[in-house]
Parts: structure tokens; C-alpha cells; sequence
């Protein structure tokens, strides 16, 4: 709805991860690194943490894209399951068509698949996203699978993908085996202050914008107050700052619309996991005295 006035080839805030996006900050830059090093090196387990909206999900596509086509990743997004439909899931991921109807059966095969593989020096990969979420049944079946090794190697690797809650959950008694077996860990961080306002102006770059800043100074620092520089937030606050600066006429933005964006949303005085979770919360009809308020009920998801 904007682009043509700032503009801008396409949108700059979009939510979903495109790799054509993709900025890296200090500690997922790193975080990034420890990924592929665990891969190559078939370090078996790793864990990834970080709050919702730190751009986890965006690593992992950052990640995918890295890696060389000996590696096979097989990306289980909803560990909601029982074992013998995680184990189904697992072989559609993998495209192991053998028909299995009990666990033994299904581990057999992939014992099978996974030594084939081996011997092609061939990676096979195991990303588990929402990891916090899985049952303290499936997190032991994930446990054994680490089991499926040579001598000298593991046959598979396990990224398991979560928020902090994921390490608390493995710090009970019950699952040391597990969190003993974890041989990399990272946790992302949000971006700081200078990241935030390099992400915004490297978005707005990305979508084809030349000309001058379209936030000013000010705005960056508000943008960084508001969002405490947790991605996913900055993408919904500089989206509804565009917006209302396109139904206002400003070809410029300061602080003044990015508060604003942030009230409607509930952003303001309150920390960056409580941020994420108001912005989900805010009604998308309610009707304010901003612009953002007004547009953002037409014209939801378009601009």
C-alpha cells in the first residue's frame, strides 16, 4: 500500500523469513556458526534457544541454505505427536516410503537408511522447531534416537529449537541423559540498539529504497525502546510506522508515529517477552485515534 510513495520495490517488514532479508547480529551470527559446525562436524546433538520472535526460525532457514547437498534435513515443526506419528512424519521428511507399523519396524528402516547414507558420506539432519512443547516421552525417543551410530560417528544429527523454557525443561533429573548428551548450545539475544537501527535501514535497502533515511535518528531510538530489539517486533512497528506515515503525508518519520504504533499495539513500558506476547494480543479492529489504528483494520496483511 506504501511502497510506490517511499519508494520501495516490495515490503520491507514482511513476517515471514525470507533469506533475502536476512540480517545477521552479533549473536546469531554466532549462533549461525555453531549450527553449521555441529552439522559438519556431526557433533549429534545441539540446542538452540532463544524468546519468541528473537529469529530463530530465521536462523534455521539461514542455516538450511548453507549447507551442501550431501545433507538431508528433515524439519519437524509440530512436536505435538505420539512416537509413531512423530516416526511417520519423520520418514515423509526423509522420504523413507517403506510402510512401518510398529516403533521396532520404524527403526529398523531408518537404522537401515541412515547406515546407507554413512556410506555415501552422506549428512543426515534432524530439526525439531517449538522443541519446549514436546512431551517428556518424545524428548526420551529423540534421546534414543542419538543411539544410531557407528564407532566412530553418529548416524544422525539433532538440532533440538526452542524458548529458554526448552533448557529448563531439560535441567529435571529425569532427562539428564539427555541434556548430558547436548554437545553445542546457543541462546539469541535480541539485536542492541546499533543492530536495531542497521536492520531497519538493511530491510529498507533490501526492498529497493535509495533515497534519503525515511527514519530519522530519533526514530531508531524509539524503535530500539519499544521492541528492546526483538525482530518480529521491529518488523510490526516499522510496518504500522509506514503506514501511518503514508496516510499522513510524511515522506520522513520520527519518534512521534513509532510511539504511536507502539500504544496501538500495547508495546510501551513493558519488556521485550511481554512486548511479543501484547502484540498478539491486540485486537486487529480496534478503532484509535491514529491512522494505524484506522488502516491497519482495511488493510491488514496488504501493505
Amino acid at each position: 500500500m506504501y511502497h510506490e510513495y517511499y519508494e520501495l520495490l516490495r515490503s520491507p517488514f514482511e513476517m515471514t523469513p525470507d533469506p533475502a532479508f536476512l540480517y545477521l547480529g552479533d549473536a546469531h551470527r554466532e549462533g549461525l556458526a555453531t549450527l553449521v559446525y555441529g552439522v559438519q562436524a556431526r557433533k549429534g546433538f545441539v540446542l538452540l534457544t532463544g524468546e519468541v520472535g528473537t529469529g530463530k526460525t530465521t536462523l534455521l532457514h539461514a542455516l538450511l541454505a548453507q549447507l551442501d547437498r550431501d545433507t538431508l534435513a528433515a524439519f519437524i515443526f509440530n512436536p505435538r505427536l505420539d512416537p509413531l506419528d512423530f516416526f511417520r512424519m519423520l520418514f515423509d521428511e526423509l522420504g523413507i516410503e517403506t510402510p512401518c507399523e510398529t516403533k521396532a519396524q520404524f527403526l529398523l528402516e531408518l537404522n537401515k537408511f541412515l547406515i546407507g547414507r554413512l556410506e555415501k558420506s552422506l549428512t543426515t539432519l534432524l530439526i525439531i522447531d517449538e522443541a519446549q512443547n514436546l512431551s517428556a516421552e518424545m524428548l526420551e525417543e529423540i534421546r534414543l534416537l542419538s543411539n544410531l551410530e557407528t564407532p566412530t560417528t553418529k548416524l544422525i544429527q539433532i538440532m533440538l529449537v526452542g524458548q529458554p523454557e526448552l533448557w529448563e525443561m531439560l535441567a529435571r533429573p529425569e532427562l539428564r541423559q539427555l541434556r548430558q548428551r547436548i554437545v553445542l548450545r546457543h541462546s539469541l539475544v535480541p539485536f542492541d540498539e546499533s543492530e536495531t537501527a542497521i536492520y531497519v535501514e538493511e530491510r529498507l535497502r533490501m526492498a529497493g529504497h535509495t533515497g534519503k533515511p525515511i527514519f530519522k535518528r530519533a526514530a531508531l531510538k524509539e524503535i530500539y525502546r519499544v521492541t528492546g530489539g526483538t525482530p518480529r517486533l521491529i518488523n510490526i512497528v516499522c510496518d504500522g510506522a509506514l503506514l501511518t506515515g503514508f496516510g499522513r503525508d510524511e515522506a520522513t518519520l520520527g519518534a512521534a508515529p513509532i510511539r504511536e504504533v507502539a500504544e496501538d499495539l500495547g508495546l510501551t513500558d513493558v519488556t521485550p517477552a511481554q512486548n511479543d506476547s501484547a502484540a498478539k494480543a491486540a485486537p486487529p479492529g480496534r478503532k484509535r485515534r491514529g491512522l494505524f489504528g484506522l488502516f491497519r483494520h482495511q488493510d491488514q496483511g496488504s501493505a
